[in-house]
């Protein structure tokens, strides 16, 4: 089915002024971000605001992230094509199309199965493979699911999560909030050895990371 041109035009536009202007300059990442449909992983009630810049609700409690905050996060993990990528917090999907479109090997976890489903679902429609999607608890994977090259948590965790630091290979990199539910800084780690450099990227606001190392359920 052929596109809707007036989603094309928008869709740039987000990426131009939303993402590139601000300062996302990875290539892979914008090209991968200009040809992810992202109005097919919105709610149909909320096709017309897909390009908007600010976070959408999506079910469940959970939301699809700002334009530029699923840009700058991707950039921070430094995605190469062939490279193991672990997502927490599969949503609906559009995070791992993104790294999908770029090549990634995309394994995304998802502890709500009903969103699980609209994942696979989404990334059908859109035409992504790459992307294997498991319903679970993204704080509680067994080592022998990693290493990964990078991981990308799409929740806020009260702390980083030792098990998440552990499935990261040598040189591996990660990206996710840290801090209380109602504000977080998003954190990026490289761990190269033993040693975890940190650095830090502005204030966000994401939906609680539930899990074992997370938040507990209200």
């Amino acid at each position: 089915m052929k596109e809707d041109i007036g989603y094309t035009v928008r869709r740039n536009q987000m990426v131009d002024q939303q993402i590139a202007a601000r300062g996302v300059s990875d290539p892979a990442v914008l090209d991968a971000m200009r040809r992810v449909p992202r109005h097919l992983f919105v709610p149909e009630s909320l096709k017309d605001d897909a390009y908007d810049d600010c976070p959408l609700p999506i079910g469940y409690g959970a939301t699809i992230s700002q334009p530029y905050i699923v840009g700058l996060m991707t950039a921070l993990i430094e995605p190469k094509p062939g490279d193991r990528v672990l997502e927490v917090g599969a949503g609906s999907g559009y995070q791992a199309a993104i790294l999908g479109l770029i090549g990634c090997r995309v394994t995304a976890i998802e502890r709500i199965p009903e969103l699980a489903h609209l994942a696979q679902t989404n990334l059908k429609q859109a035409g992504v493979e790459g992307v294997t999607i498991m319903v679970g608890d993204g704080t509680a994977l067994s080592g022998s699911e990693g290493p990964f090259n990078a991981i990308i948590t799409t929740a806020a965790a009260p702390d980083v999560p030792p098990s998440l630091v552990a499935l990261l290979a040598e040189g591996g990199r990660m990206v996710l909030p840290v801090g209380d539910r109602d504000m977080q800084v998003l954190t990026c780690i490289h761990k190269t050895g033993t040693k975890l450099t940190v650095s830090h990227h502005g204030a966000v606001r994401f939906v609680p990371l539930i899990g074992a190392q997370g938040w507990s359920p209200v």
